[in-house]
């Protein structure tokens, strides 16, 4: 792997945009990085190489003639499947669009991204219409752990974390409903920010959840996080955008002190000590990751019903099943979880006089082992493709954003931390986020597998 492949985007766009290096070379190397992993061990399940080199012999041209192709020039990225690329089927981790309709135009962030110089490469694997945890997707295959082969990637956009983890690409979008981000992100090794709702552009996405999706960016550098971000909002005002000065971290405690495994445990024991002096307990969570599944379980069976009516073996067979139980859901059990939604979103909004931001672990533990996709909940083992999310879910349903960033000496896998903000304080996130890994507690991994 060429030296190439450690740099930041902000790095190669830098580099592109002086000439010390050509889009076309940038591009073809992350090509052929794709092509000796293959798919979908590189993330990737759909490469469009015509359109990327064409993209990038473009952007060395706007370069040649003495103009700045912008703060992306060069940098190749990838997509999840279920962004709109033009001339191409959203197939969203499913056959069941395969053969059309065909996207008329781009998804917007890719536009917007393409706009400021990016090269997209293609689509990358996730669970079937992002409905897991796993991505173990039965049309396109299994992603497995970059770090581990015998193990998960996380879902449900654990291609477009593998892609970042194996540095094929430095940079990858992907969506986030209750940890499809942040899940594979901390399984993976790499940065995953879940925004706040609306901050960043759906539009040309397939949704699952219309009332919890968000678009989200995955990277190795926290400086990539925010210049991607910055790029998709369109220089618009920033909420919460005042610096801060010394931030006050909490720790989140009961149920996300509960059913954590000794080596996050350890892990998470230097940033306890260092950040999460004051501690404060959010009451009823459980019952928060159990509207969150009625939400997503009606809304999803919704948005599917005419297709599981027409074309039910079109779905993969867990997909199938978990929406056909969407369509037999009483409407009353979808209200009471609506109303709870609002209830718990008052009360996520209080915590934030007593703390700027608060600290949870991402996930319970290690990577699960692929042939044995299951995690330990209260002493009973249960499935990782439904309840991986069980610190992310919560936070989905609140409405906060967060960001997971990988911890340092976790010992042979990659261990994530969640950060947490009231909506619209990503700044807080960022900054939060620079000082941890400044201080060493978080770092991203090399692959040693």
């Amino acid at each position: 792997m060429s030296e190439l492949h450690r740099e930041s985007a902000g790095a190669i766009a830098a580099a592109v945009r002086s000439g010390r290096m050509s889009a076309a070379a940038v591009c073809e190397s992350a090509l052929a990085h794709i092509e000796r992993l293959g798919c979908p061990k590189s993330g990737f399940i759909s490469v469009y190489r015509d359109r990327a080199l064409l993209r990038a012999e473009a952007v060395d041209k706007i370069v040649q003639a003495g103009l700045d192709p912008g703060p992306l020039a060069g940098v190749p990225f990838g997509v999840a499947d279920h962004f709109d690329v033009i001339f191409q089927p959203t197939t969203a981790g499913s056959r069941l669009r395969a053969a059309g309709p065909f996207a008329r135009q781009d998804a917007k962030a890719i536009r917007l991204l393409e706009a400021a110089g990016a090269v997209l490469l293609g689509r990358q694997n996730m669970d079937e219409f992002s409905y897991g945890f796993v991505t173990i997707n039965s049309h396109y295959g299994t992603t497995p752990n970059p770090h581990d082969e015998r193990r998960l990637a996380g879902g449900a956009c654990g291609g477009s974390a593998a892609a970042v983890a194996n540095r094929t690409v430095p940079f990858s979008l992907a969506s986030d409903i209750n940890g499809s981000i942040r899940i594979p992100a901390a399984l993976c090794g790499v940065i995953g920010l879940a925004p706040t709702f609306g901050d960043l552009p759906r539009d040309g996405t397939q949704p699952l959840v219309d009332s919890l999706d968000v678009v989200g960016p995955i990277a190795r550098h926290i400086e990539d996080i925010i210049l991607v971000r910055d790029i998709l909002r369109e220089q618009t005002p920033e909420p919460d955008a005042r610096p801060r000065g010394t931030l006050n971290f909490g720790r989140l405690k009961g149920w996300f002190d509960a059913n954590i495994e000794e080596p996050m445990r350890a892990a998470m024991a230097p940033i306890w000590a260092e950040h999460g002096r004051v501690s404060l307990e959010l009451q009823h969570v459980a019952y928060a990751r159990a509207a969150a599944s009625v939400i997503i379980a009606a809304e999803g069976a919704n948005l599917h019903r005419k297709s599981l009516i027409d074309s039910p073996t079109a779905y993969g067979p867990t997909t199938r099943d978990r929406l056909l139980a969407g369509l037999l859901m009483p409407a009353d059990d979808y209200l009471q979880a609506s109303r709870f939604q609002t209830w718990i979103r008052t009360r996520g909004a209080r915590l934030f006089p007593h703390c700027d931001l608060f600290i949870t672990p991402a996930a319970p533990g290690y990577a699960p082992l692929i042939d044995e996709p299951y995690m330990t909940f209260d002493g009973a083992k249960i499935s990782a493709r439904s309840h991986l999310g069980i610190y992310t879910q919560p936070i989905s349903l609140m409405g906060l954003p967060s960001i997971v960033l990988p911890l340092a000496h976790t010992g042979p896998l990659p261990l994530g931390v969640q950060l947490i903000a009231a909506p619209g304080a990503e700044r807080t996130l960022f900054q939060a986020a620079q000082l941890l890994f400044e201080q060493g507690i978080a770092a991203v991994p090399e692959i040693t597998a």
